[in-house]
């Protein structure tokens, strides 16, 4: 036997439903931060120091997100597992 149960709620009725915190302030100040911290950068070092600052891993989590983009990017540029010939 098998049910399946559709609820239809807003994020914050959920959140209230199963006891979860509303982290909306945290959320908000969070983004406005990160927002603040883009206002001034010209140069692609700029923007690297920020995304450090910001990383919960510091060096090693940016090291990993630019491994990831590159391999995203080599697939989209269709250097894929294509053979020649």
């Amino acid at each position: 036997m098998k049910v399946t149960v559709d609820v239809d709620c807003t994020p914050a009725e959920a959140r209230s439903f199963l006891g979860l915190p509303d982290v909306t302030p945290i959320h908000d100040k969070y983004i406005k931060t990160m927002l603040d911290g883009f206002d001034g950068i010209g140069s692609a070092e700029q923007m690297e120091t920020l995304f450090k600052s910001f990383s919960p891993l510091g060096d090693a989590g940016v090291r990993l997100f630019q491994q990831m983009m590159n391999v995203g990017l080599a697939g989209v540029g269709g250097n894929g597992d294509k053979k020649k010939g």
